[in-house]
């Protein structure tokens, strides 16, 4: 019997939410917020009465009876590391989302409102990999400085949503595969994938790998210390030319590749050779990937919004496909990802794990 979900997945200033059955989108909408709306909370957690009425308003408007939910799944937050999968939203973790235990984000507020919304119909919540998924081997955290270890942040959600979805296409165990998934968005995580953890992932936030539309990526560590203490900026201006005003943007005042592509195909010389560094970049994540793996690498898998782009594909497989072939599934379908996490906990395929 098909089984009804409803997906929550709160950003800063929309709540995006999903109806499904089983895999099959029923429908969908993103509920704007108003900065003037999101002034009036001092906290995340105080909005969540707020996100809640608009959900339960429109699912009233469009005749849904949320009686008939099987399950909710909301988008995990900043927990403490966890390994990937999907959890049951228990007091504890509860607990820590309410309190930001990796600090304040909106998506907080998915396991929360899942959990209420459930509570209130006799069903169970859930979160499905959040960004904090940590399965770093224990070598892979070692950076050069005791006091700065490597850390596991990293788009965790597609990245395994598209490995297991491989797996299932290909008929074989995600547990069995040793994968190299890089996800392209508005930053990159080039991960690791060996038996079914991820054993090294590049950090997607703030400090490893290749730049991106919005982010440096690794820059020239001694370099950036003497920015820090030249006196010319704040720890706040620092890290914004790191996070948010890095990559694409630094260079091209823009964080949509397809303005690069543009500028490029215009005759903008920076732009070509800034697509081309950023190719070469990713490539390097991937070799440095493939190396972790021992160079047994059954697929590399490339997803998110850059891999609808083709020179940028091509650019990556004309580089890396003599170390594996490549699988390309453009986008990112969170909602999905969020729903075919809570599914195999209700059909039984995998087990609720618990915080």
């Amino acid at each position: 019997m098909a089984k009804k979900s409803l997906i929550i997945n709160p950003g800063s200033t929309s709540t995006k939410i999903g109806v499904f059955e089983d895999e099959t989108l029923l429908f969908e909408e993103t509920l704007r917020h108003s900065t003037e709306e999101i002034a009036q909370y001092a906290s995340i957690v105080d909005q969540k009465d707020f996100r809640k009425k608009i959900i339960l308003d429109l699912l009233s408007s469009k005749d849904f009876d949320i009686n008939s939910l099987d399950f909710i799944v909301g988008r995990g937050g900043m927990l403490k590391p966890i390994p990937g999968g999907t959890y049951e939203v228990s007091d504890e973790l509860l607990e820590d989302l309410k309190i930001g235990k990796q600090g304040q984000h909106a998506s907080n507020l998915g396991g929360i409102l899942a959990r209420e919304i459930g509570e209130s119909i006799g069903k169970p919540s859930f979160i499905v990999d959040p960004v904090v998924v940590d399965e770093l081997a224990p070598i892979s955290r070692y950076s050069g400085v005791p006091e700065l270890p490597r850390t596991s942040v990293f788009h965790a959600l597609n990245q395994k949503a598209v490995a297991k979805r491989y797996a299932k296409e290909t008929g074989v165990s995600y547990d069995s595969l040793n994968l190299v998934v890089v996800h392209m968005g508005g930053g990159v995580s080039v991960g690791a994938h060996e038996k079914g953890r991820v054993i090294d992932v590049f950090n997607a936030l703030d400090g490893d790998g290749a730049f991106s539309p919005e982010r440096a990526g690794a820059v020239p560590t001694g370099a950036l210390i003497k920015m820090c203490y030249s006196g010319e900026y704040t720890q706040q201006e620092v890290y914004k030319k790191v996070v948010g005003n890095g990559g694409f943007n630094a260079y091209l005042g823009t964080n949509d590749m397809r303005d690069v592509d543009k500028m490029a195909d215009e005759g903008n010389e920076k732009a070509v050779e800034i697509r081309e560094a950023f190719i070469q970049q990713v490539a390097k994540d991937i070799g440095s990937m493939c190396c972790v793996l021992s160079g047994k690498v059954d697929r590399i898998i490339v997803t998110g919004g850059i891999a609808y782009d083709k020179v940028v594909v091509d650019g990556l497989k004309s580089r890396c496909e003599w170390m594996a072939p490549f699988t390309v599934y453009p986008g990112e379908d969170e909602l999905l990802a969020l729903a075919q996490g809570g599914l195999r906990v209700i059909n039984g395929e995998e087990k609720a794990l618990q915080y």
